[in-house]
């Protein structure tokens, strides 16, 4: 019974959301009646709300915060757009996509989704008209790419929020998570596209990209240090901790592997290498923050939600239905998280609505990083009509429903299923 009145909460939140407002409001809305509903005392529903919000946002908002002023400062900065003139170069006009795909994972990391998007499509659409290719060729994998940054590695918000909410160790996370992404983003990024998308006739190999625009921006070196010290950082205390045995070097890669520790270190570095001046510098810092504000609150009422279902016993029922299944709990976290995806249609607000649900499989034995990386792979399973990310996509490259459905539904489904894929290999091994 408490089951199907945790899916007449939901049925409200997704009407709330069709309504058009706002998924922090509706969140919020629905963990209250989703309390009541439950048979929470009344004076209990709000002291849970408060406490989902507290433990979800305790740790984890700095790290957002900086993550988005470091994304903001890579962006300003013009280091997204060197690092895509690097890389064509690099890998020239035969090897296109990969360049683009490296691309797409490098500015992915420090940048949130929307943003990553728009900043590199104008560079995606000028590198295929003088490359004479499809748009879509060319695109796919910078919209894969990101799309498998946006659910698998910190300092996106979805596994940063996961990771609060489960424990996970954020170091961890990152490097499970960077071992799946890259396959995966292969896959999909690249012989996904080349499958379904046939090329004008010519002899590539001979051709040259003339591409304009490089002046003003920063070295090749200062844009892969902008891009890459918070995660270069992270990898290589949590990965020097695990290799030496000496307790003072423990002691300081523990501090360096600490996110918030890790990105303020990146925003410093940002600053001293480009001399950007001081004013200037907070005024991107203070932009990139309120670029996620929304992000952060809608997470926060996540949480609230989270809790109220937590405190409610729901997930300890769906342990105990699951129970004699005999299916793994990572499979089980996935299957809940993309039918909250499909239903919901914002991947973040799927994620956490999750946990509440799965956070009693991780006291049965699964892994907390891998259980992160299981529910984001979830969350990105069938991005249809309810997802701003798909019409981002159709109206960019200004494609039909079908042609949508086709390309950017399919390509985010693969995405999915082989995350899930890549989770339970790693996990025969961890």
């Amino acid at each position: 019974m408490d089951l199907l009145l945790v899916l007449f909460g939901i049925i409200i939140l997704l009407i709330l959301i069709l309504k058009k407002v706002s998924p922090m409001l509706a969140l919020l809305i629905v963990a209250v009646v989703t309390g009541l509903m439950l048979g929470l005392p009344i004076e209990k529903v709000m002291t849970t709300v408060n406490e989902g919000i507290g433990h979800t946002m305790g740790d984890m908002v700095m790290v957002l915060a900086l993550g988005a002023m470091v994304g903001k400062l890579a962006e300003d900065s013009g280091a997204a757009k060197r690092i895509v003139f690097v890389l064509v170069r690099v890998f020239g006009i035969k090897n296109i996509q990969w360049a683009v795909l490296l691309t797409g994972l490098l500015v992915g990391i420090p940048l949130f989704y929307n943003a990553g998007f728009v900043v590199l499509i104008p560079l995606v659409f000028t590198i295929a008209s003088a490359a004479k290719l499809p748009k879509l060729y060319v695109g796919i994998p910078m919209a894969a790419a990101l799309s498998v940054t946006h659910g698998f590695l910190p300092p996106h918000p979805g596994p940063v929020a996961l990771a609060s909410i489960f424990h996970a160790d954020i170091g961890r996370t990152l490097v499970y998570g960077l071992i799946i992404s890259i396959p995966v983003a292969i896959i999909a990024g690249i012989f996904f596209p080349r499958a379904i998308i046939k090329l004008p006739k010519g002899d590539r190999a001979t051709q040259k990209l003339d591409l304009q625009g490089e002046e003003n921006l920063p070295s090749a070196l200062k844009s892969f240090i902008i891009a890459l010290s918070p995660i270069v950082f992270i990898v290589t205390g949590t990965v020097g901790v695990l290799l030496t045995a000496n307790p003072v070097a423990q002691h300081v890669l523990t501090f360096i592997a600490n996110p918030t520790v890790a990105l303020t270190m990146a925003i410093i570095i940002t600053i001293l290498i480009q001399q950007i001046p001081m004013q200037k510098a907070m005024n991107s810092c203070v932009e990139g923050v309120k670029s996620i504000a929304m992000i952060i609150l809608i997470i926060a009422a996540g949480g609230a939600f989270k809790q109220v279902l937590v405190d409610s016993g729901i997930g300890d029922q769906v342990k105990l239905m699951t129970a004699n299944m005999h299916i793994s709990p990572l499979i089980l976290a996935w299957l809940i998280t993309a039918l909250l995806r499909v239903t919901l249609g914002s991947a973040t607000v799927a994620a956490v609505t999750a946990s509440g649900m799965v956070i009693p499989f991780i006291t049965a034995g699964a892994s907390p990083e891998l259980m992160v990386l299981a529910v984001g792979a979830g969350s990105l399973m069938l991005s249809h009509v309810n997802d701003t990310g798909f019409w981002m996509f159709k109206e960019y490259f200004n494609l039909s429903l079908k042609e949508t459905f086709k390309t950017w539904t399919v390509m985010e489904s693969l995405v999915s299923i082989l995350g899930l894929i890549g989770v339970l290999i790693l996990s025969q091994f961890i």
